[in-house]
């Protein structure tokens, strides 16, 4: 999480929640007498009471890619004592739903973000008091904070009309203010870059001003209205003139639809899933990454007998492909190697097989780790619980982040051959179709048929080259073509 006193730890099945504790400041000094003095007073010591604690429950980090996250459901209702360890909240990442535990006790005193709602990535999500007479403090609180992000939306519709409008939004702060105080220090605030430097420039206090942009963030429209400076929209007003010549006005009209398509009749508008989010983040920042594809075929007779042989035992082909590729990995390691920051890249000692799975609302790559090293038997058993937890969106961090090298299989949907958007982060991935019966010619000139499967495999051509891709796949085949070892 961001530069904040709480931090998102990792314990038993989930992560831990970030708190962070506020202290009262109107407990006064108590005067309590040292054991063994006499009822004069004469020796006393001065020992403060213990103040009243409220930490704020933040959105944990669940992933290095998570920016904010959806609650679920919470586990536990505001009232409700939690033990250290306790599942509290439910969180849906932008790979799966993850319970969320406490390391404190204490009270549910107040939930700020309700179930189905989203927040940032260090955003208070609820409270935490240590005993009952906080219960009322901590909702008073929960109450300031959940007010003060509607104001800005209620005030928007009178700031276009006068002129005297940005002396209006620093009212409301003010009284926020003292609630808010009690907390103030481990309150996150998320504003925009241009937004810290214009408060900087202005000698605005932007902890005191109210954001009006998502989830509160403080936009730089909101620091000008702080600093008392009337925004440069009206001053565009003027070159509105240009209606007056009607051909630029038939003009402008024109370029406007171009700018926004109308809506298609009977058309619905649905927005991402939270995971839908992730993936497409992820796709365009795949787009920047120089990629070359190579097409491969492989004969898979033996394999299909092999499969035949093990499917009673719960090897599936995606398994045993898998491990294939693990094999070859192990023997060409620049085609498991991974360019994260486009300056240098790095040979993975690990060879962990990504698989794309599709789930409902999805997609996801469950990573087989050390597949290289397991035989066949235990790689399927530990690929059919990750399948399974990735149905139910149970999986961890490490067991969908982790992948050195991805395979895609569609062959069993009949898909003959066809082309995957190679992950961020990552070296290649490999694209398997159907496996087909196909009339083959010998170095003698007689024809049979064989099964034949095509491969493709999409690398990042900064740091794999052609002739490094097709050596990998040359052992690939050689591989599937001869697939005892996949049993030893």
């Amino acid at each position: 999480m961001a530069a904040s006193p709480s931090t998102a730890s990792t314990a038993r099945s989930g992560p831990l929640l970030s708190f962070s504790s506020s202290f009262s400041s109107a407990s006064r000094p108590l005067l309590l007498p040292l054991p063994g003095c006499r009822s004069s007073g004469r020796r006393t010591a001065r020992i403060p009471a213990i103040s009243a604690k409220i930490r704020e429950i933040f959105m944990p980090a669940l992933s290095s890619t998570m920016t904010e996250g959806k609650i679920v459901s919470w586990v536990k209702a505001e009232g409700d004592r939690l033990s250290k360890g306790e599942s509290v909240v439910v969180v849906e990442s932008d790979k799966a739903d993850m319970d969320v535990e406490t390391f404190y006790d204490g009270i549910l005193a107040a939930i700020v973000v309700p179930e189905g709602e989203s927040a940032p990535v260090g955003a208070p999500i609820g409270l935490l008091a240590e005993t009952e007479e906080e219960i009322a403090l901590a909702k008073a609180q929960a109450q300031s904070q959940s007010q003060s992000q509607p104001q800005p939306q209620t005030q928007s519709p009178p700031s276009p009309p006068a002129g005297s409008v940005p002396s209006r939004p620093p009212p409301p702060p003010a009284p926020v203010a003292t609630p808010v105080a009690v907390s103030e220090g481990p309150r996150k605030i998320v504003a925009t870059p241009y937004a810290k430097k214009l408060a900087k420039q202005h000698k605005v206090d932007i902890a005191s001003v109210v954001g009006s942009g998502p989830n509160g963030r403080i936009t730089p429209s909101d620091i000008e209205a702080a600093a008392g400076i009337q925004p440069k929209k009206p001053a565009s007003s003027p070159a509105a003139p240009v209606p007056q010549s009607s051909a630029p006005s038939a003009g402008a009209s024109a370029k406007a639809p171009a700018a926004t398509l109308p809506p298609i009749p009977g058309s619905t508008l649905v927005p991402f899933t939270t995971m839908q989010a992730a993936v497409s983040k992820n796709m365009v920042e795949s787009l920047s990454v120089p990629t070359f594809r190579v097409g491969y075929p492989v004969t898979t007779n033996a394999l299909d007998a092999l499969y035949e042989k093990l499917k009673p035992k719960g090897v599936t082909m995606t398994v045993l492909l898998a491990k294939a590729a693990a094999m070859a990995l192990a023997k060409h390691p620049v085609v498991n190697a991974t360019c994260k920051d486009g300056k240098s890249f790095t040979y993975n000692e690990s060879i962990n097989i990504a698989v794309a799975v599709a789930i409902d609302g999805g997609l996801i790559t469950p990573v087989l780790q050390d597949a290289d090293k397991l035989d066949i038997y235990l790689l399927s058993q530990t690929w059919k619980g990750l399948v399974k937890k990735a149905r139910t969106k149970q999986l961890q961090p490490n067991e969908y982040n982790s992948g050195t090298f991805t395979l895609s299989n569609l062959g069993m949907f009949g898909v003959d051959r066809f082309d995957a958007i190679l992950p961020p982060g990552q070296g290649a991935i490999m694209a398997v179709g159907a496996s087909k019966p196909t009339v083959v010619a010998d170095a003698d000139g007689f024809f049979s048929v064989k099964s034949k499967m095509l491969v493709n495999v999409t690398a990042d051509h900064r740091i794999i080259y052609g002739a490094d891709l097709a050596a990998f796949l040359q052992t690939f085949a050689k591989i599937v073509e001869d697939p005892e070892s996949l049993t030893l």
